[in-house]
């Protein structure tokens, strides 16, 4: 562990993430980590934890992380989607090389609707974006 710890802890979930002010300067040196806010990413609210007021130097840390957050979160959709992309590659070939009779009954209709659907969407969305530029 580094000897310098960071001033505020950002425990991530689903929605957001608890925002925790660290102290690792007091005399037991142990690490305190006391609970300032709560971040909800989807509606960008920030909520005080209990009679905690933030202060203007808190939220802008707060308001950093969000950003960085946002990006990393916008990065990581965009290389599942690249990922999806290998894996219907991958599928292809093992439909084509190594799937049985019974294999291919049992996903060919679920992989069909769901190419389908996502193929009518890529088409329309494509549609769109021409008969606008």
């Amino acid at each position: 562990m580094s000897v310098t710890l960071p001033e505020f802890y950002f425990r991530v979930r689903e929605n957001g993430a608890f925002v925790f002010r660290v102290d690792a300067q007091n005399r037991q040196r142990r690490i305190d980590m006391n609970q300032i806010a709560v971040v909800n990413m989807k509606n960008g609210e920030v909520k005080p934890h209990g009679d905690h007021r933030l202060s203007a130097e808190e939220m802008e840390v707060i308001r950093d992380w969000m950003a960085e957050r946002a990006q990393l979160l916008a990065r990581r959709d965009i290389d599942d989607i690249f990922r999806t992309i290998d894996h219907l590659n991958l599928t292809t070939h093992w439909a084509q090389s190594r799937a049985s009779d019974e294999d291919l009954e049992a996903v060919t209709d679920s992989l069909l609707l769901a190419m389908h659907d996502l193929r009518s969407m890529l088409a329309r969305k494509k549609a769109d974006r021409l008969a606008e530029g």
